[in-house]
């Protein structure tokens, strides 16, 4: 494999879609040494047929607002690959999602349900809706509009769609139950991050927060250090920021510094349980602003309108909002400050630049396809439960929960262990992902 040809020919198959692009080259630049290893994997033609979906659904979706006018926005699922199992990934609505973002979002999905173990091919999907500022009766509207076109491409042994950005479990609850009454099969499976007692998991609101958690202290661990008193900034205060933020005070860290659109909350004394639980409710106003927290806690919190949660002195730093969030700058700016370590929460939460800084300041560096995996691997749980109409206990879950992340953490460093004795987070994910997915491939044949 040439990776620059590969790049090449994509670019000019795929031009503009740089945030597809640049997942590719992320993996394909890691994985290249051991791929090339692989004469068989050259002749099936794996990376070629691994960078392209299986296939792409495009759609309208029509709704009506509360003044009677009539709404119309484009929805999307991308069904990437299926190897290892039904396509699994969450459904984003921002008005900023496009097909190149939903690609890269799918291509990150295939590796990081790899990491899991468990049988979960890879998909995402979503629209160009922008929740904020919308009222229920709006958001059930588009819900049910948005499942009207898709609910024909999901299903348990098909496609089991979950939440993402802009969909929480009050969109989930609104897609599952127009999916139900169209299909007319209570099929819970069909979506994750479904409420408990209709079909949903215990953990499942905080396992993608609570899982980064769970693979930091393994990375603090592997340096002889602990989580307790250090202080960490998210970026942020949605479900995933929220759940680190919970574990995180559990554990005995600091959460100094939260952000949103607007600006960086900066909570000097750390934030406590009273505040994480109004993160539910700023989370649910949909004003999207972060300086309700400052106006809430006005004694606790400084708000700076304009800045990150990276201005913010931290030992530990964890983007956990959206991709592309933390620039050169911002990377440059945590290093300047002290930063210890730099876990991405969100997906792909890094540019390229940034981890290159990152990397090259001896800092260790966790991509998201590892440190966030546990939102999708308490998915799988959730499909399991449903599979046997059985819901397991919060501690059933959690330990579950743990020895997955242990595990996706364990093969990071088997496969990212470098000759100075150092761990290459980043390649580790990758090569440990792409291989379980190739030898799949592979066993399955030229399909």
């Amino acid at each position: 494999m040439n990776v620059q040809t590969i790049m090449t020919n994509l670019e000019a198959k795929h031009p503009g879609e740089k945030e597809y692009l640049q997942a590719v080259r992320e993996v394909l630049e890691s994985i290249e040494e051991v791929y090339n290893q692989h004469p068989e994997f050259e002749k099936a033609k794996i990376v070629e047929r691994l960078v392209e979906p299986d296939r792409i659904f495009k759609f309208r979706v029509v709704w009506v607002d509360d003044q009677g006018q009539v709404q119309v926005n484009l929805g999307y699922r991308v069904q990437y690959n299926a190897a290892l199992g039904a396509y699994k990934g969450g459904l984003r609505f921002h008005p900023k999602v496009n097909e190149s973002m939903l690609k890269f979002l799918g291509f990150e999905q295939i590796f990081k349900n790899s990491l899991t173990n468990l049988p979960l091919g890879g998909g995402k999907g979503g629209s160009d809706f922008d929740p904020v500022g919308k009222s229920d009766e709006e958001i059930m509207r588009f819900c049910q509009a948005f499942m009207y076109e898709l609910w024909r491409n999901i299903g348990p042994d098909q496609d089991s769609p979950a939440g993402d950005v802009g969909v929480g479990g009050r969109e989930i609850g609104y897609l599952y139950g127009a999916y139900k009454k169209i299909a007319r099969e209570h099929s819970t499976g069909a979506l994750t991050g479904k409420s408990y007692g209709w079909g949903g998991s215990l953990m499942r609101p905080e396992a993608t927060g609570f899982g980064a958690i769970y693979y930091v202290v393994r990375m603090l661990k592997e340096k002889g250090e602990d989580i307790k008193g250090k202080t960490i900034a998210l970026s942020g205060f949605g479900n995933v920021a929220w759940g680190a933020a919970t574990k995180a005070v559990e554990l005995g860290a600091k959460v100094v510094a939260i952000s949103g659109p607007d600006g960086v909350c900066e909570i000097p004394g750390g934030i406590n349980m009273e505040m994480i639980n109004y993160m539910l409710d700023m989370r649910a106003s949909n004003r999207n602003k972060v300086e309700d927290m400052a106006t809430k806690f006005p004694t606790l919190c400084k708000f700076t309108a304009g800045k990150k949660s990276w201005s913010v002195k931290c030992d530990i730093a964890c983007p956990s909002a959206f991709q592309n969030e933390l620039s050169e700058a911002d990377a440059k700016e945590l290093i300047a400050n002290g930063v210890q370590y730099v876990a991405e929460i969100s997906n792909m939460g890094c540019q390229a630049e940034a981890i290159h800084a990152i990397q090259a300041a001896g800092i260790p560096f966790g991509p998201g396809k590892a440190v966030n995996a546990g939102g999708v691997a308490t998915s799988g749980l959730e499909i399991a439960q449903n599979a046997a109409h059985y819901n397991w206990t919060a501690e059933e879950v959690d330990q579950k929960l743990h020895k997955i992340m242990n595990d996706i953490y364990d093969m990071c460093v088997q496969y990212g262990k470098q000759a100075d004795g150092s761990i290459n987070y980043v390649k580790g994910a990758n090569i440990a992902g792409f291989m379980r997915v190739a030898n799949a491939m592979m066993a399955q044949g030229i399909i």
